[in-house]
């Protein structure tokens, strides 16, 4: 069901997945371990939120002073202009204020800003959180919130699934350091991988192992795992955080044996080289040899456990133009089932794909040519090769 409800997010684009105050606070704890001045002195924005009961507007304008914080800058989305509708009632908070506005709740985003101690409390917290309506509905996209980003320093959120390549896009192109929650997936868009490659972007300091993640969801939906205190819960697989923020995690090296003690202890066989590409194939990050220093192929996962003093990050299979070029089409092979029948579709299909010479052991298909060559392709892998260290 976890699979289920994150496919109904991209297509549907069915975006009301919520974070909770635990995962927010575990990864925050650990740029702060690893810096315990990241956030001091920076404006933060947390758009594509809702602010009155958002777990990251929480969390900062609870540590607001701890932090050392400048200021904090939350925006919602206008409830008219989700894609998921659903009953809407304001918040006490918002109907008790005096600038409430009946006309505006449904149709106007809200910002919410903390700088200052406005109720004379002698600190800064939650308490002292200060709100209006934005003259428009809250889009990322639009002028209003992209002056705030602007002002930004940090920009933290759970952005809407079925628009991450959007708002990776966004954030990127203003220069921002940030904090992301996106699918897995994501890791193999073209507005995403150039960056990882290029080591301006990397995985946060989670698990970022594609478990599943405990998620809020709203009230009407029906497909759930647990409910708590009259709220509903589901857990949804492949969510990782992305982040340009230094951690830990990412400077400790994987421990590893030699390819001679790999092959002895693991695979029990060498390791095979690809037929499209001149790099071997390393099923699991546990079996990478550490004094390989030629190229190869490693599961996505690897990225989660990827330290840039240890490897490299050459590329990634699928698609030409991100950093290895494949020397080998399959055009003019036919994709066969395993007991022997043809699909009806070419090689072409698998171009890009990682491809090992011959049938494989499990019931899969495979693609063979006139001359009876056969290849089968595995799973998309991230091409890596082992740093050189300088004398």
């Amino acid at each position: 069901m976890g699979n289920k409800n994150l496919t109904k997010a991209k297509k549907a684009k069915n975006d009301e997945f919520y974070t909770q105050y635990i995962d927010v606070e575990k990864e925050i704890n650990a740029y702060l371990e690893y810096n315990h001045d990241v956030f001091k002195g920076k404006t933060i924005l947390l758009p594509c939120d809702d602010p009155e009961w958002s777990n990251f507007t929480k969390y900062f304008a609870q540590n607001f002073e701890r932090l050392g914080l400048k200021k904090i800058i939350s925006t919602s989305f206008a409830q008219e202009s989700k894609n998921h509708k659903t009953f809407y009632q304001p918040s006490l908070f918002e109907t008790k204020d005096t600038q409430f506005d009946i006309d505006k709740t449904k149709i106007k985003g809200k910002i919410f800003t903390l700088s200052h101690d406005t109720t004379g409390d002698g600190k800064i917290d939650i308490n002292d959180l200060e709100w209006e309506y934005l003259e428009g509905d809250g889009n990322f996209r639009s002028n209003e919130v992209s002056k705030l980003r602007d002002e930004s320093d940090i920009i933290i959120t759970n952005p809407p699934f079925s628009l991450f390549r959007e708002f990776i896009s966004w954030v990127m192109n203003a220069g921002k350091q940030f904090v992301l929650i996106g699918n897995m997936n994501a890791i193999k868009y073209k507005e995403v991988f150039p960056f990882i490659r290029d080591k301006k972007m990397w995985l946060g300091a989670g698990k970022n192992d594609g478990r599943n993640v405990w998620y809020q969801i709203p009230d009407d939906f029906e497909d759930f795992h647990k409910e708590e205190n009259g709220k509903k819960y589901a857990f949804v697989a492949g969510t990782i955080w992305f982040t340009n923020l230094d951690h830990g995690k990412r400077h400790k090296p994987l421990s590893l044996m030699t390819e001679k003690d790999v092959i002895k202890f693991g695979t029990k066989n060498p390791f095979k080289v690809y037929d499209n590409f001149n790099a071997i194939e390393v099923p699991f990050v546990k079996f990478i040899p550490s004094d390989f220093e030629g190229i190869m192929g490693v599961p996505i996962s690897f990225l989660s456990k990827h330290s840039p003093e240890q490897f490299e990050i050459v590329g990634l299979s699928m698609r030409d133009g991100f950093g290895l070029e494949d020397h080998k089409q399959y055009d003019s092979y036919m994709e066969i089932r395993q007991n022997g029948t043809y699909t009806g579709s070419s090689g072409r299909k698998t171009n890009g794909n990682p491809m090992i010479e011959g049938k494989p052991v499990k019931n899969n298909n495979y693609y063979i040519d006139e001359k009876g060559n056969c290849a089968f392709s595995l799973y998309d892998r991230i091409f890596i090769k082992k740093q050189m260290r300088v004398v």
